[in-house]
């Protein structure tokens, strides 16, 4: 993966790779401070198939370090700045990394690119057991991962300037924000935090013409009067969760831009999506498998069914994670005889349009971050009043969902809802935490004791 980022600094030498508020770099100086980290890195007894976790916001440190360890023959694990102490403790224990950077130079130097014997990432995704998981990613999974993204779906050229306001640490901005617009040579511009109004601004005076973003960023930009997009904007794509037909019409409405909806996931990116020159947008349609990739519909018992039919969504795909760090349980659970198991029910039309109808496993979807409910349960469960705790995701008009807690205490005990958020909010990411606590005597369960969630939605429910 560094030779073909590397090949690309040679051809767009002079060209910018990288713009931010005060600074810029071509692609031969970002070259250069890569390779002064790789042979930093090297000085620091980080060898070929070493660990190496990044922990730096959307600047161009993160760029520098992430290239430079991968000149290194490192295996690279971006890490989100916003994890707490202890979430970061947890996960640094499960990677075991050489070293984890949280700054880069600005020195230039030349390196020598080292073969890499490992794989290329780690990335971390919300444990839908109760603790993250590191997905492995191989370079050849990469690879056809970022020219995917960047040449069916983007259809990207060096001319092209891309918005890089989603969070570098996380699969869809690492690849589809960064990555693949560096292969192509495009130019990327870093935005260390989403604002509304700074984005708008950035779109109104053409600093973009590629804007990858969430459903959540596209309501708050259509909610500021009078926004309409930018005079050199071309193209807007969605990830992490369902972009609404709504915001997709009323944003193409007042753009004149398109929003290319698609489907994905930390463990394989981007493997369903509208393309760049597909003239169909549908309103119940998340796109389509993008070349090289197969799709399927199957039942409980995994037999394939027909057009039309729901069931669990499968997807076979060269950009697989190779799987999970830790018990090999997880993996072979996930990913079976080359088939992705995702967990989300669908159906697939006669001509190869998905439509995604539920969820089979739990997941929570708020603002374009998946949150698992277990995670959230084992941390209030660690609280000493609770004696029971269920997690679920509520409708919300911006957010998509909305992380509520139901909670049953210990006898004799006094615990508030403000006391518990506050004990999720120092041990979760600012994103998992739950915003609302309701009490309950018991949590709903069956026959055979699984808490009935669909009850407690009800109970919420106006």
């Amino acid at each position: 993966m560094a030779a073909l980022l590397a090949a690309a600094a040679r051809a767009h030498a002079e060209r910018p790779a990288l713009r931010w508020d005060g600074g810029a770099l071509t692609y031969a100086e970002l070259d250069a401070r890569a390779c002064a980290l790789a042979r930093e890195l090297d000085t620091r007894g980080v060898r070929p198939g070493d660990r190496v976790a990044i922990v730096i916001a959307n600047r161009w440190q993160f760029v520098v370090a992430m290239l430079g360890a991968l000149k290194a023959g490192a295996t690279v694990a971006p890490l989100d700045p916003l994890l707490t102490s202890d979430e970061r403790a947890a996960i640094e224990a499960d990677l075991g990394p050489r070293l984890v950077l949280d700054d880069a130079p600005a020195d230039e130097a030349t390196w020598e690119t080292a073969e890499a014997p490992g794989p290329a990432l780690v990335l971390y995704t919300s444990g839908s057991t109760g603790r993250p998981k590191g997905a492995v990613l191989s370079h050849d999974a990469l690879a056809f991962a970022l020219r995917s993204w960047a040449e069916p779906v983007m259809a990207l050229t060096a001319t092209d300037v891309v918005l890089a306001a989603l969070p570098l640490s996380h699969s869809y901005g690492l690849n589809g924000a960064l990555l693949a617009p560096l292969l192509a040579g495009a130019t990327v511009r870093l935005v260390e935090r989403f604002t509304a109004d700074g984005v708008a601004t950035f779109l109104a005076r053409g600093e973009a013409t590629v804007f990858p973003g969430v459903a959540t960023m596209f309501r708050r930009l259509l909610d500021l009067d009078g926004f309409r997009g930018g005079p050199a904007l071309r193209l807007a794509l969605s990830g992490a969760a369902p972009c609404p037909w709504e915001i997709a019409h009323e944003w193409r409405e007042r753009t004149g831009v398109r929003i290319l909806r698609g489907y994905g996931m930390t463990e394989l990116f981007r493997p369903i999506s509208y393309l760049a020159g597909d003239v169909d947008d549908r309103p119940d349609a998340i796109g389509r498998a993008v070349p090289g990739v197969d799709v399927t519909i199957v039942d409980e018992s995994g037999r394939a069914l027909e057009p039309g039919a729901t069931g669990e969504l499968l997807i076979r795909t060269p950009a697989a994670l190779d799987g999970y760090l830790g018990p090999p349980s997880e993996s072979t659970a996930a990913m079976r005889d080359g088939w992705f198991h995702t967990g989300d029910l669908a159906s697939i039309t006669v001509d190869g349009w998905v439509r995604i109808t539920g969820r089979k496993r739990e997941r929570i979807l708020r603002g374009g971050y998946s949150i698992f409910p277990p995670e959230v349960e084992s941390v209030l469960l660690g609280h000493p009043e609770v004696a029971e705790a269920a997690v679920i995701g509520l409708p919300h008009p911006e957010l998509g969902e909305e992380i509520a807690a139901f909670v049953a205490l210990r006898p004799g005990a006094r615990a508030s809802a403000e006391e518990l958020t506050a004990y999720c909010r120092d041990r979760l990411a600012a994103f998992k935490y739950p915003r609302s606590v309701t009490f309950v005597a018991a949590l709903p369960r069956s026959a055979t004791g699984k808490v009935l969630k669909a009850a407690l939605a009800r109970v919420s429910a106006p």
